[in-house]
């Protein structure tokens, strides 16, 4: 970048930090109800190949890129941004929202079941709705879904429920599990095929019961079906618990939201951890546990499991169940930066592959998404857990070293629980045939604090997050070729990044805990255009067009990771809940 162009970015930047500061520390005040737009219903083509213009579901479309093809915004023009408008978002902790648009109206959640609609262009709010949840706090509320004339969502409450797009009133909801189970579902779903797939967290309060993927009517809310993440005695996979009663196998939930192959009418979604984590207080150190740690491929119509692939298992809470990347692309992994191959792949060859980093280790696995065959996978940043991976079979071989076999006892695990990877999401662009993550260099020190099956010991485990050594850099955004796994680009900095979106601009926007929102250059990595939003970039970041004029939206608050990664790095962004929307002038 020349010298005259640094100045005139730096310029636009401290004008746009003092007017998003005045924003930055807005009090939220609920508005009047009724403002309502109609917008057209929303078809299962129209979600398979959506308008350009729109943004209609978590990461836009149903193979989890977060690519925006708009590209009236690039690389040429991107330091001309200018806010257009902000709003201030409902209260509660963990504003991780991402926008939904449709027709030109941007429907937003918020923590405790509170949606709101507004305007797009202008940021007019048309309508909120606010369920009653009770007692039961400010929990997440990452996505929505919308289909027909219906945004849906899933509640604090075990609920799906749909509200009307015009004016926000309750349709229809079904109740999907005892409402006062404890079994939160902190991201919402996704549509695939007309149906309202959704799953969640399962605590152990909330009992094996509440270890499930539900399905239902997108149209009336009907249940369709539901499977379970823990095998029950006789069912597949129950011989892998080492004969540890059904009753005392906790927590395998699918908190994240999935990606769906309408073409192959299959589901992909991701799991947790068991509860605790030290496997020899379970089954033992040599069992799978099954299904935690694995990618699972559901039968759309039925639920079934068609096909599962276990990336670790875990005895320090590192999870897997972050989105999935569903990408036709030749398959030739370098060898001098891929360290685990499938010996029998022609290099070349086109395949229909998930990909992506699905867990906390921050490894880049590859899979066939036809049959869960192992193609390729590396790790992304210091990680100590997995020892080799059979490049025939798949089988991840686990670090004896740092296995627990007893209470007290201490290792050093990388990375650490908030993870290499966490819920913040990567992105795809077919631009680049690149896939683009959001990591943090941490490890922690992991102490054993039960021998026992005790949940309210929940992990079993002490974990104290430090950075990993020989870094003084917390975040870390990666550009991987999906074909080669070679890093095509690494940006370093001290504050922990968030979530990325890509664009047809050559463009991928994400923003970091300290509050600022950037635009890299996809090929090179380079700092376009960035501004201070005076908050952690919580939310998910999106790209839209209203009446043929792009925008790119992000929401700011608290959330654990931000708050993990920013005392670690030393800094205190404060957490004020907006929501920012950019043009060109």
């Amino acid at each position: 970048m020349n010298s005259n162009r640094r100045i005139k970015l730096k310029m636009r930047q401290i004008a746009m930090t003092a007017v998003v500061l005045l924003f930055a520390g807005s009090v939220f005040v609920p508005p009047s109800r009724g403002q309502g737009r109609n917008v057209s219903p929303v078809t299962d083509a129209m979600l398979e190949s959506p308008d350009p213009g729109d943004w209609l579901m978590w990461r836009r479309t149903q193979n989890g890129w977060a690519y925006s093809p708009l590209d009236q915004i690039n690389q040429d023009n991107v330091d001309q941004l200018r806010l257009v408008w902000t709003h201030g978002l409902g209260a509660g902790n963990n504003q991780e929202g991402t926008p939904l648009v449709h027709d030109g109206v941007l429907f937003m959640p918020n923590p405790g079941d509170f949606i709101q609609a507004f305007d797009a262009a202008t940021g007019d709010l048309l309508w909120e709705h606010q369920r009653d949840i009770g007692e039961r706090g400010r929990g997440t509320n990452r996505n929505l879904a919308i289909f027909g004339n219906r945004i849906i969502d899933t509640s604090l409450d075990n609920h799906v429920f749909a509200l009307d797009t015009a004016t926000g009133e309750m349709v229809w909801e079904t109740e999907i599990l005892d409402p006062s189970l404890s079994a939160n579902a902190s991201s919402g779903p996704i549509i695939a095929g007309g149906k309202v797939i959704a799953g969640r967290q399962c605590q152990p309060a909330g009992g094996q019961q509440s270890c499930i993927i539900t399905a239902h009517d997108a149209a009336t809310g009907e249940e369709l079906w539901r499977t379970g993440t823990i095998p029950k005695p006789g069912e597949p996979g129950d011989e892998s618990w080492g004969g540890v009663p059904y009753e005392e196998r906790w927590h395998i939930g699918t908190w994240m939201v999935p990606s769906y192959d309408p073409e192959l009418n299959l589901i992909y979604t991701g799991t947790s951890v068991t509860i605790p984590a030290p496997k020899f207080i379970l089954g033992g150190n040599g069992e799978q546990h099954l299904y935690h740690n694995s990618t699972l491929a559901l039968d759309g119509d039925t639920g079934e499991i068609v096909w599962y692939y276990q990336h670790l298992v875990d005895h320090w809470d590192l999870d897997h169940p972050f989105e999935r990347l569903l990408v036709d692309t030749a398959v030739t992994p370098d060898p001098d930066e891929v360290e685990w191959i499938n010996p029998n792949l022609t290099p070349g060859e086109v395949r229909k592959v998930l990909t992506g980093i699905p867990g906390k280790t921050g490894v880049v696995y590859t899979l066939d998404r036809e049959t869960g065959e192992f193609l390729w996978a590396r790790p992304t940043v210091m990680q100590n857990v997995i020892t080799t991976i059979d490049g025939s079979t798949g089988a991840v071989v686990t670090n004896e070293q740092v296995l627990f076999d007893r209470i007290d006892q201490e290792h050093l695990v990388c990375p650490g629980s908030t993870g290499g990877k966490n819920w913040p999401a990567g992105a795809y662009s077919p631009r680049t045939n690149a896939m683009y993550y959001p990591l943090q260099n941490l490890c922690m020190t992991a102490v054993t604090t039960t021998d026992q099956r005790d949940p309210r010991a929940v992990y079993g485990i002490r974990m104290s997050q430090q950075l990993a050594a020989g870094t003084t850099d917390i975040g870390s955004v990666i550009a991987v070729s999906a074909e080669t796994g070679r890093t095509v680009w690494n940006y370093q900095q001290r504050a922990g990044v968030l979530s990325l979106v890509t664009t047809g601009g050559g463009l991928v926007f994400g923003g970091d805990a300290n509050g600022r929102f950037r635009a890299f250059d996809d090929e090179t990595g380079e700092v376009l255009w960035e501004v201070n939003l005076g908050a952690p970039v919580s939310g998910f970041p999106v790209s839209f067009a209203v009446d043929g004029r792009q925008y790119v939206a992000v929401g700011t608050g608290f959330s654990l990771v931000a708050r993990t990664v920013s005392s670690l790095a030393g800094t205190n962004p404060g957490n004020s809940a907006n929501l920012f929307v950019f043009a060109l002038p």
